[in-house]
């Protein structure tokens, strides 16, 4: 039954066109108490009620108003209260301070021509770097989340390398952990008043993923062993990898950079909620 008392977090918010004509938000929420998941529609009269900023991911709200099915798992909005905002994600100072320990791992980097090509990349796309999230919806979805992902491979990486007994070209280990998603500074928008994350269609008009891109970036600049690691690090074709690790007789370090954006992915920190009182 429906309950004005009922809280929800915001999962995911998306704008759309109907056949008339006029936008359509689709929202999709989580109930709170029992983890189940809502999915709302709102009509463009109702959009213009609202400030975008309540639909961010994180966001705790209450259903004021609405129009349920049977089952009560889809429902037609009519009014929505914000219940507790979410953090965008890292601030302006937190972005710098992640930002500078990115370039502290560009500097372990022996191998000139990488370091060389690294920090300039840095340098000169330092703006969208600082704020792009990792993903829309799956993980570190929030202002920053990717460098914080990055991050967190490269200290996954460092550690594992430090207690294995097999010899990793350290160089390529930590340029694929730097590179492995780079082209999301591209493949995403995000709005840094509201935090709302969307794909950018110029993006998808060129480039068939961020994959693609970080692994022919790597191509072209003569790093062929980190566009390797790149093009693996989905693990599987219908996950998005261009080199599908079921193939037998690859390089360890293959499956090496997959398991650690792996574990990033799964154990980092999801969302901008859990983002709270860091």
């Amino acid at each position: 039954m429906f309950s004005t008392d009922v809280d929800y977090e915001v999962v995911v918010f998306s704008i759309g066109d109907t056949k008339a004509g006029t936008k359509m938000g689709k929202l999709q929420l989580k109930n709170l108490e029992d983890d189940s998941t809502l999915n709302c529609i709102l009509w463009e009269e109702t959009l213009n009620r609202f400030d975008n900023k309540i639909f961010r991911t994180g966001n705790i709200v209450r259903i004021v108003s609405a129009s349920f099915n049977e089952k009560f798992n889809n429902c037609l909005v009519s009014t929505l209260a914000l219940v507790k905002e979410a953090k965008m994600g890292l601030d302006e100072k937190e972005r710098e301070k992640v930002y500078s320990e990115l370039m502290s791992y560009i500097d372990k980097i022996q191998n000139e021509k990488l370091n060389k090509f690294l920090t300039t990349y840095f340098i000169e796309h330092k703006e969208k770097i600082k704020i792009m999230p990792a993903a829309k919806l799956m993980h570190h979805n929030y202002i920053g989340g990717l460098m914080v992902h990055t991050l967190e491979c490269l200290k996954y990486a460092e550690k594992n390398m430090d207690c294995s007994d097999y010899k990793f070209n350290r160089d390529d280990i930590l340029g694929a952990c730097i590179l492995h998603d780079i082209g999301k500074i591209f493949e995403y928008t995000i709005n840094t008043e509201t935090g709302l994350i969307d794909y950018d269609e110029n993006f998808r008009k060129v480039w068939l993923t961020h994959s693609q891109y970080g692994f022919t970036l790597c191509m072209a600049n003569g790093f062929k062993e980190i566009a390797k690691m790149i093009a693996a690090h989905h693990g599987r074709n219908d996950w998005g990898a261009i080199v599908d690790l079921d193939q037998k007789d690859l390089e360890p370090e293959l499956y090496f950079i997959h398991i650690v954006d792996n574990l990033s992915a799964k154990f980092g920190k999801i969302n901008v909620h859990l983002l709270e009182g860091v």
